[in-house]
């Protein structure tokens, strides 16, 4: 599972021009917004496969996102144009997480384990919510929410894909 070391990762998607001289807001997919004010250069594209890199100019964090400025990109028209994108980074970019933190791409796939073994589903998606991630298992067509905190989650085998998770009553509805 996981990304392949030689892919670019996405760090955000770009939602918004922002004023009139080119500015875009991303919605960013890493907990880390300053990052983007030491990054120099982004890959912008649809998919990681078709990228282009673009120097940055400028960055900052506010409530909206990660507002940047991008070289060639002058005027709202021309950043318009690129609502949609994704940005990309090389992997020799990413930070280094401590141990037993994760990435999204990482958690995003894998097969979920009940405590006992037996098969709950596969993480669809991370909810970035302000308590704490939720990861969302599709299970027989539901959706679990469960929280991503050491009372439910056992632990995260990458080598495997698999999260070992632990279900309290009601959490799964048959």
């Amino acid at each position: 599972m996981g990304t392949p070391q030689h892919e670019p990762l996405a760090v955000g998607k770009i939602v918004k021009a922002f004023g009139i001289r080119g500015e875009i807001v991303a919605r960013t997919y890493t907990d880390a917004r300053t990052r983007f004010a030491s990054l120099r250069t982004v890959l912008i594209g649809r998919e990681s496969s078709q990228t282009r890199e673009v120097r940055i100019e400028r960055a900052r964090s506010d409530q909206r996102g990660v507002c940047l400025k991008l070289e060639g990109v002058d005027d709202r028209n021309a950043a318009e144009k690129l609502v949609g994108n994704l940005l990309f980074i090389e992997h020799r970019q990413r930070v280094k997480l401590p141990r037993g933190k994760y990435f999204v791409h990482q958690i995003v796939g894998l097969t979920v384990v009940d405590q006992d073994g037996a098969h709950v589903g596969r993480v669809r998606e991370v909810l970035k919510l302000p308590a704490q991630d939720v990861y969302v298992i599709e299970h027989h067509g539901r959706d679990i929410m469960l929280p991503a905190v050491q009372e439910f989650v056992l632990g995260v085998d990458l080598e495997q894909g698999v999260l070992r998770v632990r279900l309290i009553e009601g959490m799964v509805e048959e």
